[in-house]
């Protein structure tokens, strides 16, 4: 395979062979190590062998442009594709029941959308002509036991000879939750038996470490590959420290304000059923996180938390309502200053927030000092085909392709962590991020952190984090939480041959619960 025209890194090569000898193997390796190009690199051998004919890709609709970008950069020629996600059913069923004959090289589909056409599907993959390299990405989507996502593809997979599953976090909360990755890589004769699953759960809820460690390297330990990241050859990521900024004073005061109400609020706690409860706490911190992110989001409704922090006071209403005429929020101004240094040096900026109506406000206030900019978050569409019509709206692939374009003039790019935290790589062109706010999921906060940080860029460019926090406010609070967090994953992943979470031995809380509890409950 010395012919490709990208060439294999070392830990690739060995990545290569283990996947390419195993037949039906799992990676994996930290986000930004490569596993795309490890899987083409494969799946080609295994095409001039005549083992397969066709890759077929199950994935998030963000790793659509990767799969079709990265084909072409290492196997130099662009593939036919067909996009089976979106649109109308009929037309993806066409395409199912078109021809046995393999015409198309690369499929790409959703889990929602492989779940909808299950039955065109198994049609499909049934067809002797078909010899599908069956990949699955961001694996941890299946992890549900019995969930509908993992049901379908574990049918599916017993028409593929050739099956891989990719994923930087197999192991999100549970160990239970890599139970179907290996079920669906051995529909037929899984390495997990039923007796072994019953005692995996034994082990972890009795908090055994040990004993889970031994039986799953027993196991399932020859069967994946991971690549860590202190192999990846990459400069150190620098964590600048917390950039302290205090609140304006209409700012401090809703922030006082809102506070207070919840701390009124949680005396009554004991008159709510768990199940309530658990909504209410959450609804809670939302609304105080909004407070350091920008008061007017206040005004919006939350899902499943209909509670009046605002005590029904005009006041505060009318303060929050008018409060774009009153002031700008200070982290804005903080933000503006670190963009502008970086801009006027010529660097591009990538900014993080958690919420939509910050998304917009940063834009607005980057119009204002004439810096270009565009926004990545759950409503700008994805690209379903390669030779799309011409929209309204750009897709994201766009967006993403002209922010890494060096020549483009779109400097900054604003992204929300749920929309482009996974499967969009930067790292080329992109060097600083700025975290306008924070949430506390720990998954999310750490894939994006690998979007500016990853082979290909950052070999030679390190790469820079920026964060913004209020002083004296929850914005601490979030921080430390993520940090603490990241340290333990990464004091276990980085050991050989472990591929364990850091969330394994702790009790499974929801993370918002347990920050209110830790802020509200000790007064």
């Amino acid at each position: 395979m010395n012919d490709l025209p990208r060439k294999l890194k070392s830990h690739q090569i060995k990545a290569a062979f283990h996947l390419y000898s195993l037949k039906n193997g799992a990676n994996f390796s930290v986000p930004g190590s490569g596993k795309t190009s490890v899987v083409l690199s494969v799946y080609e051998k295994l095409k001039r062998e005549g083992e397969v004919n066709m890759l077929f890709v199950v994935g998030p609709p963000a790793s659509f442009q990767p799969w079709q970008h990265e084909f072409e950069s290492t196997l130099g020629r662009r593939p036919s594709t067909k996009i089976l996600a979106g649109g109308k059913k009929n037309n993806r069923k066409s395409t199912y029941y078109a021809s046995t004959k393999v015409s198309t090289e690369l499929y790409l589909t959703t889990f929602q959308s492989i779940l909808n056409d299950y039955n065109e599907a198994i049609y499909y993959f049934s067809q002797k002509a078909i010899k599908p390299y069956l990949v699955i990405d961001e694996a941890h989507y299946m992890k549900q036991i019995d969930g509908s996502w993992a049901n379908t593809l574990l049918q599916i997979a017993k028409y593929s000879s050739y099956k891989c599953i990719l994923t930087g976090t197999p192991l999100p909360k549970s160990y239970k939750d890599i139970f179907n990755l290996f079920d669906f890589l051995y529909p037929e004769n899984s390495p997990l038996s039923e007796d072994d699953k019953i005692q995996i759960n034994y082990f972890e809820k009795t908090k055994k470490e040990k004993e889970v460690k031994l039986l799953l390297d027993e196991k399932i330990g020859p069967l994946f590959y991971r690549v860590r990241k202190k192999y990846l050859g990459l400069k150190e990521a620098i964590f600048n420290p917390p950039i302290i900024v205090k609140m304006d004073e209409v700012e401090k005061r809703i922030y006082t304000l809102i506070k207070s109400k919840l701390h009124q609020l949680s005396t009554s706690d004991y008159l709510h059923n768990e199940e309530l409860l658990m909504q209410l706490w959450r609804g809670r911190m939302i609304r105080l996180r909004q407070c350091v992110s920008y008061p007017k989001l206040l005004l919006k409704a939350i899902n499943n938390y209909s509670e009046d922090v605002l005590g029904g006071g005009t006041e505060i209403v009318k303060l929050i309502q008018d409060y774009d005429d009153i002031e700008v929020p200070s982290k804005i101004k903080s933000l503006m200053e670190i963009v502008e240094n970086l801009h006027n040096s010529g660097k591009k900026v990538l900014i993080w927030s958690n919420f939509i109506g910050t998304l917009f406000l940063i834009k607005k206030e980057l119009e204002k000092r004439k810096i270009r900019s565009a926004i990545i978050y759950g409503k700008t569409p994805v690209r379903i085909a390669r030779n799309v019509e011409l929209q309204k709206e750009k897709t994201r692939e766009q967006i993403r392709d002209e922010f890494v374009d060096s020549d483009s003039g779109l400097d900054v790019l604003i992204a929300n962590p749920a929309a482009a935290s996974e499967s969009i790589s930067l790292h080329k062109t992109c060097f600083h991020a700025v975290y306008y706010d924070l949430s506390y999921n720990a998954a999310q906060y750490l894939q994006s952190l690998d979007r500016i940080h990853r082979v290909g860029g950052s070999v030679i460019n390190p790469a820079y984090y920026y964060f913004l926090q209020y002083e004296n406010s929850i914005d601490q609070d979030v921080k430390i939480n993520l940090e603490n967090k990241a340290k333990k994953m990464y004091s276990i992943i980085e050991k050989d041959y472990e591929i364990y979470n850091l969330d394994m031995f702790e009790e499974s809380i929801d993370d918002d619960i347990a920050a209110y509890q830790r802020i509200f409950s000790s007064r």
